[in-house]
């Protein structure tokens, strides 16, 4: 089951404040379950970005997971990326595909 990096931009303000607890609410249900391994806040960025770790079956799977989130919902994405990563090394080498490209 592959990974994928997901970067989430949102912009500040009241839509963002009102939605935070309901999108941190939706995030803890994800790790809980196992399919969100990681995620957080990037710092010292121009607009409210997230960053977070998938472990899914398709990015099509990813996809469908973000359409659930109350920023989604709410239409507060303003930029997102979904990228397949293959964790070679550090925390989560162990489920890589262990391939070194090359």
């Amino acid at each position: 089951m592959p990974f994928f990096i997901v970067t989430m931009t949102h912009p500040d303000g009241d839509g963002w404040k009102k939605r935070l607890p309901a999108h941190i609410a939706y995030l803890q249900t994800l790790v809980r379950t196992g399919v969100l391994r990681a995620s957080g806040p990037v710092k010292n960025s121009p607009l409210r970005t997230g960053f977070l770790i998938f472990k899914a079956d398709s990015r099509k799977e990813v996809e469908a997971l973000i359409e659930k989130d109350p920023f989604s919902i709410q239409r507060l994405i303003v930029s997102l990326t979904i990228s397949e990563w293959d964790p070679l090394f550090g925390e989560f080498a162990s489920e890589s595909s262990g391939v070194i490209p090359g």
